[in-house]
């Protein structure tokens, strides 16, 4: 299956189904053939500016049409596809699109001021494509799409790589570098539906002329995330349909709303993040919604907790929960599976048949044996961190004959094989699925005058699973907690900010420098988290 990859798919697709439903989005729907046309489009004006195999093209989107066009288009020239947060603001932009050495950047109207403040310190770009009116520096989306020839099928690669770019355990957000064809291979067994071991033609064709049925897949998280794209472009390489909801902020009635009409029969959203509204706006509106359609919720980033599991099921009692474990470095490592009548508990998973846990010592664990080490995944995963070896090195190893990703999180196994979810072994924040880099933060505090130093911590929260705060030191001239909020936000995206902040005397840093972490964020416990940590 590795000989696979997404446009060679993506284009089978389009000639075994051509009329039905590649995506809808509010009131647009495109079929597979409109789908493949508009991508081959584009991929012709990608190439017309001098792009080749291998170049990256960034996504600064929402969801929405143009995001899995963009996608469609790249990969079909062998282009590298890569994800942008849409809430990292100009430094932000500047470290990764410079560390990628991206070529093309397609971005949504609403952040043409702040592309426009980046792109002269972007050189390297020698696409901007605005999915909006265009300007004078930069290229309308449609009238570029409306004016180039399509690209003939035949020009995507296996060992094409998709970039997602993280915060993870990565410190400062490094681009994990995935293969096509691994990935390809790994979300369509994990989904049941193995592509076919030759890579040709006839053989592509005759497996999606199998798949009679229409599923309607919602992806609710946002596709610049690993979770949210891996969901989406799995299912459309399952001859699927993606639905995605037009709203710029997640409204949990629009979403249900949208899941009604449209007939929802799968749902990817990001934990209790996500599950709590949809929760609470069920309970508060008895039978307004009709989701007697959906068989299955998936989610994964964030902790989604046994009470809300029991929550949803009261409404869609046929539908079936799955929370898997993972990461952008190590995808599909264990999972839970809820119905009604029987829901998992949070924090405890099944691993896969490529999960295991690594001790220090490069051994393995075995169940029962009460030794903690790090979740680890073998099998199909990333090449490495772009542009980083060092830390390519620490997370992708060789031990016990294979080669592992261990991204971080520690873990024990139960006497039944089960994997208990510890915790991160480093000061990565996960916050509604947002991953914050402790250090990144403490860095933009500590550059404020009035700030001595700072430990950014991750405290307990009902909605979020953690929240961001900070214990601070002042300086001579310590600033209010509004000033300082503007000062993080000009550097930072806005879910970096700490939400709460204080000062203390001290941060009792140890001889080497370092912080206790466990000391401090038990302080900020007791200050600021909700107790369901």
């Amino acid at each position: 299956m590795a000989g696979w990859d997404f446009a060679s798919v993506f284009e089978a697709v389009a000639r075994v189904h051509p009329e039905r439903t590649a995506f809808v989005h509010g009131q647009r729907r495109e079929t597979w053939a409109h789908f493949d046309d508009r991508a081959s489009r584009l991929a012709t004006a990608m190439e017309a500016t001098g792009l080749t195999p291998g170049d990256v093209v960034a996504e600064y989107m929402r969801n929405g049409p143009e995001y899995l066009e963009t996608f469609f288009a790249a990969a079909k020239s062998g282009l590298t596809p890569m994800n942008t947060n849409y809430r990292y603001v100009d430094d932000e932009l500047v470290q990764i699109w410079s560390d990628a050495d991206v070529k093309a950047v397609v971005f949504d109207a609403e952040f043409r001021d702040r592309v426009d403040r980046v792109r002269h310190r972007l050189p390297h770009v020698r696409l901007w494509l605005e999915v909006g009116r265009g300007t004078t520096w930069a290229a309308c989306y449609e009238k570029t799409v409306a004016t180039h020839p399509p690209r003939p099928h035949g020009g995507g690669r296996a060992d094409s790589l998709i970039l997602i770019y993280t915060g993870g355990t990565t410190g400062q957000p490094k681009g994990v570098m995935w293969q096509q064809g691994d990935i390809l291979s790994l979300l369509n067994t994990q989904s049941g539906r193995p592509l076919p071991d030759h890579g040709d033609r006839e053989a592509i064709e005759g497996h999606l002329a199998t798949q009679t049925r229409e599923i309607r897949s919602l992806v609710a998280s946002p596709l610049m995330h690993g979770a949210g794209l891996f969901y989406a472009i799995a299912a459309l390489s399952g001859a699927g349909t993606l639905v995605t909801v037009p709203g710029t902020r997640f409204d949990p009635e629009e979403l249900l709303d949208v899941m009604e009409a449209e007939r929802v029969q799968s749902l990817a959203i990001v934990g209790d993040a996500f599950a709590r509204p949809m929760l609470a706006a069920l309970d508060q509106n008895p039978g307004r919604w009709e989701l007697a359609s959906l068989r299955a919720v998936f989610s994964s980033g964030v902790m989604w907790s046994r009470q809300v599991k029991e929550g949803l099921l009261r409404h869609v009692p046929k539908a079936r929960l799955l929370d898997g474990l993972g990461s952008s470095e190590a995808s599909a490592v264990a999972s839970t599976v809820s119905v009604q009548g029987n829901v998992a508990d949070t924090g405890s998973f099944v691993p896969s048949d490529r999960a295991a846990v690594l001790l220090d010592d490069g051994t393995l664990a075995e169940p029962g044996d009460g030794r903690v080490g790090r979740l680890a995944v073998t099998g199909w995963i990333p090449v490495g961190y772009l542009n980083d070896p060092e830390k390519s090195a620490q997370v992708f190893v060789e031990a016990a004959g294979r080669r592992w990703s261990v991204p971080g999180d520690l873990a024990q196994l139960d006497a039944d094989g089960r994997i208990q979810l510890l915790g991160r072994g480093s000061s990565c924040i996960n916050t509604g699925g947002e991953k914050v880099f402790a250090e990144e933060v403490e860095e933009v505090l500590k550059q404020h005058p009035g700030i001595a130093d700072a430990a950014v911590l991750g405290v307990s929260d009902e909605r979020l699973g953690r929240k961001v705060v900070a214990l601070l030191r002042a300086g001579e001239r310590p600033p209010s907690e509004e000033e300082l909020h503007t000062h993080a936000r000009a550097h930072l995206a806005g879910y970096k900010v700490p939400k709460h902040m204080a000062f203390v005397d001290s941060l009792e840093r140890a001889d080497n420098g370092k912080l206790d972490h466990r000391r401090l964020t038990g302080i900020a416990e007791n200050k600021w988290g909700d107790g369901h940590a």
